[in-house]
């Protein structure tokens, strides 16, 4: 095969769903007259995610087998002064890699749904979204440059905010995409800031130009401060990471996004959009690699969000939201690699965990369909024998994230935490805690929900509060009826998504960290952040790295982490009953999540509501209006009644003041003269 890449094949893997899309939103839906029936909506659609799909994984064996690249400017949009705005693709082993990744999971998410959204009004739409997102995606990690990542940064964001509040007559699904919305806003500020000032003191949105220009960068300070440029640069691009990717503080939006439909839980929060901080973070890696401090401020908030998202995913009795506190505390992994400059260990990281959160988001919705429309884990129990395919899947998608040997998530797991030990950064003393410990609570929260789940004795009849047991259609558990086996269309997705979960970190484990997969993308400074030239030096194979982990604490905290959740939910079910008496101020803490909602609704938002008051009725209504526009018209006003007191239109009053004006000027002159 050419070492080259087509323009045109390229141009096909973003269109295909944007088609797709564009004929399940049109013709399947009251907008254009509903022309088309749900059979032929999701058939566009999955045609469009497949050829997607199978374009871009042609790309990627073109990109590592035959090096090919691709870095060209498909449309220039317009020139401003010497800044070119254009829509380009640069295509090389990190995009590569994202293309397929995105593209698979978005194909297994567009099946599923034909089960799982079967009985929905809003059928032909969801996939509508589903696909106007993966095109939203694809343009964001093909970009070649920083206003295209921006445009598919907005659009994900955008159609998530439609997918969050899908059903848009449940209030908690409104206030869930709004506060998602306005969260995001927060980061992408910042984010816009960096791009602002790369285009200021560059002069170009190019990634290849900018850093080209890298150098000249970190010799700068801002304007009127101390603080390098570079810094500044690096904090405001990864603020708006922290808003897309919910590091902490900025995390707040993705566990309420869980009440969007679980099919766009799989495919946009936690196996792509916000992944998208991560991968923006590595592609900008020249520029990271010059402010320690930002690499440290990364690290920093990647081990608080790891650890202490963890520790909320142990009191989550809502299956989604175990789940999702799992892929906040994932994300915080993958954020604390890109901190200790082992970004492609993240971007690993960011791959495994695609497949087997993908899988265990996927599980989840294929529990809820089987025991009719029920999230709480605690009325659950027993499922293996009713649910063979979904017990044996999510089973293994849990060996994956808590990081077993040989399993994909070992591979990225371990290599995360072996890096931040080799990390020389004031805060890798800190991360390296965090990460530790969280091997322990993940394997906790992971097992804690499979037992109770898919052992122990069968809960699914004994819920004294059906009606709080609803799924996201808002329907409530049926408790006389027994669980069963999810279609085929569910099933057979969790079988796809479960291989890679368990085989890619094996496979590419080599390639991805110390080979040439992602050597051109990716740029280290091994002299000052040593951290992959150790790694490099401690692994040699993946045989080799899965027996080096029995020597290791990570493997052992994984080991006690299913062990402890084995004895308390299922041999002794009254420990967590007493650890709940003895440590209630604590789980009152982690039950308000730290208090954080609390905070941002009555302090930052109470204090944003009366800032704004503040300057509409001091600056609006009392500067602009009272002072400044209603002043000037009574000023007018007044000089006018007064001018009007002279115009009374008799003769004889005009020629009296003449004569007093005639004499007031005599007067003065023969004073003058005097």
């Amino acid at each position: 095969m050419s070492s080259t890449l087509s323009a045109g094949t390229l141009l096909a893997v973003p269109l295909a769903p944007l088609i797709g899309s564009v004929l399940a939103g049109v013709f399947g839906t009251q907008f254009g007259g509903n022309w088309i029936g749900r059979r032929l909506s999701h058939t566009f659609t999955i045609l469009g995610v497949a050829v997607a799909f199978v374009l871009s994984a042609l790309t990627l064996k073109s990109v590592a087998l035959d090096g090919a690249r691709f870095n060209e400017t498909i449309y220039e949009w317009m020139v401003v002064g010497g800044l070119k705005m254009e829509i380009g693709f640069m295509v090389d082993g990190l995009t590569a890699m994202m293309m397929c990744v995105v593209t698979f999971v978005s194909l297994m998410v567009h099946i599923y749904t034909i089960g799982y959204m079967e009985e929905d009004d809003g059928y032909n739409r969801f996939f509508a979204y589903i696909s106007l997102f993966t095109f939203s995606m694809l343009m964001l990690v093909m970009s070649n440059n920083l206003l295209q990542l921006f445009f598919g940064w907005e659009a994900v964001g955008l159609v998530s905010y439609l997918l969050i509040g899908f059903w848009f007559n449940k209030p908690t699904a409104i206030f869930a995409n709004m506060k998602a919305f306005l969260v995001n806003r927060v980061g992408d500020f910042g984010f816009i800031l960096g791009i602002g000032l790369i285009a200021a003191y560059t002069g170009t949105l190019n990634y290849t130009e900018i850093f080209a220009k890298a150098g000249d960068l970190a010799s700068l300070t801002l304007p009127g401060t101390s603080w390098m440029l570079v810094t500044v640069i690096c904090i405001c691009l990864f603020i708006g990471a922290m808003g897309k990717s919910a590091q902490f503080p900025l995390h707040v939006w993705l566990p309420d996004s869980m009440e969007g439909p679980t099919p766009i839980s799989a495919l946009i929060h936690a196996a792509t959009m916000v992944t998208a901080g991560i991968f923006m973070v590595a592609r900008m890696s020249p520029v990271f690699e010059l402010s320690d401090v930002a690499l440290n401020f990364v690290m920093v908030i990647g081990a608080i969000t790891a650890l202490f998202m963890g520790f909320l995913g142990i009191i989550q009795n809502d299956i989604k939201r175990v789940v999702a506190y799992s892929t906040l505390s994932q994300l915080g992994y993958m954020t604390v690699a890109l901190g200790a400059s082992a970004y492609s260990v993240a971007v690993f990281h960011l791959m495994t965990h695609a497949f087997f959160k993908a899988l265990l988001f996927l599980a989840a919705g294929s529990v809820i369909m089987g025991v009719h429309h029920n999230q709480d884990i605690r009325w659950m129990g027993g499922l293996r024998k009713y649910m063979p395919i979904t017990w044996i899947t999510a089973l293994l998608g849990s060996l994956a994230l808590i990081g077993t040997p040989l399993f994909s998530g070992f591979y990225s797991k371990d290599s995360i935490i072996e890096a931040v030990h080799f990390s020389h950064l004031p805060g890798a003393g800190f991360a390296y805690f965090a990460v530790l410990a969280g091997v322990f609570i993940t394997a906790f929260y992971s097992f804690r929900m499979y037992f109770l789940v898919f052992h122990g004795p069968e809960r699914y009849d004994q819920n004294p509060d059906a009606h709080h047991g609803h799924d996201d259609h808002g329907h409530h558990g049926h408790s006389h009826e027994k669980p069963h086996e999810s279609p085929w269309v569910v099933t057979v997705p969790l079988v796809l998504l479960a291989i890679p979960s368990v085989l890619i970190g094996f496979l590419t484990v080599m390639p991805m960290l110390f080979g040439d997969f992602l050597k051109d993308a990716i740029s280290v400074n091994d002299a000052l952040h040593p951290s992959m030239k150790e790694l490099a030096g401690l692994i040699h194979g993946p045989v080799e790295l899965a027996v080096h982990s029995l020597f290791t604490p990570a493997l052992w905290l994984a080991v006690s982490g299913v062990v402890v959740a084995w004895y308390m939910y299922l041999v002794n079910p009254s420990v967590p009953a007493a650890l709940l008496k003895t440590f209630k101020p604590l789980h009152t803490l982690l039950v308000n999540k730290y208090y954080l909602d609390w905070f941002n609704e009555n302090v930052l938002a109470k204090s944003a509501r009366g800032l704004g008051i503040g300057f509409w009725k001091g600056g609006d209504q009392g500067l602009i209006e009272g002072a400044v526009v209603n002043a000037s018209w009574k000023l007018v006003g007044l000089i006018s009644r007064l001018v009007k007191l002279a115009q009374t239109g008799f003769l004889y009053h005009y020629a009296l003041v003449m004569l007093a004006g005639l004499f007031l000027f005599l007067t003065y002159f023969v004073w003058l003269a005097k």
